[in-house]
């Protein structure tokens, strides 16, 4: 299928999960069960684009020596900006898997649908047990620890999914298919 012949009626699926959930690993996996081409794109690339002047700072983007994530209204502004481009990627026929990290829970969920207002949106919560998240973030080594314990849960709070997967319990590829299956199913209540 070529890149510009698209089946899906959903435009974006957003991956919310705390560090080292699995989210980045299973984009990739959706990438080759899905039936379009899909973007994937992380806040981690967010981060990894920010200037050094706004990491480790208060304005910006903060991380601590426990795992815990700090943002300022620098980090905010640069957000919504990249979040618009993502909705405007979305609207000019990309689609987009999105590997997030809602740290504020619902207020970060309601941030986001305002900027994908009118789009189709398929929203995954994807889970695993704080115990091999942290697992995980050790073998990786790239992140500060603590942090993935620390997020587990709090990204979940008050967020409303579509479907959601546990890749702690659950491999990789059979998470992408469920996600697939309801891709292609094109069920979305919203």
């Amino acid at each position: 299928m070529r890149p510009t012949e698209q089946t899906s009626s959903y435009q974006v699926i957003v991956l919310n999960g705390g560090s080292s959930s699995g989210k980045s690993r299973l984009a990739r996996e959706l990438q080759k069960v899905l039936p379009d081409a899909w973007l994937s794109l992380s806040i981690d690339d967010l981060v990894d684009a920010m200037p050094p002047s706004l990491v480790d700072d208060g304005a910006g983007i903060s991380f601590g020596d426990q795992g815990e994530v700090s943002v300022g209204d620098g980090f905010g502004a640069l957000e919504k900006a990249w979040m618009a481009g993502i909705a405007a990627m979305a609207r000019a026929g990309a689609r987009i898997l999105l590997d997030d990290v809602f740290l504020g829970g619902a207020q970060s969920q309601a941030r986001m649908r305002a900027q994908l207002d009118g789009l189709r949106v398929l929203w995954v919560g994807v889970r695993c047990d704080p115990a091999i998240a942290a697992e995980r973030e050790l073998a990786r080594g790239d992140r500060a620890p603590g942090m993935a314990a620390r997020q587990a849960e709090v990204v979940h709070e008050g967020v409303g999914y579509d479907l959601e997967v546990d890749t702690g319990t659950t491999g990789t590829p059979e998470c992408a298919r469920a996600i697939a299956a309801r891709v292609a199913s094109g069920h979305n209540p919203a």
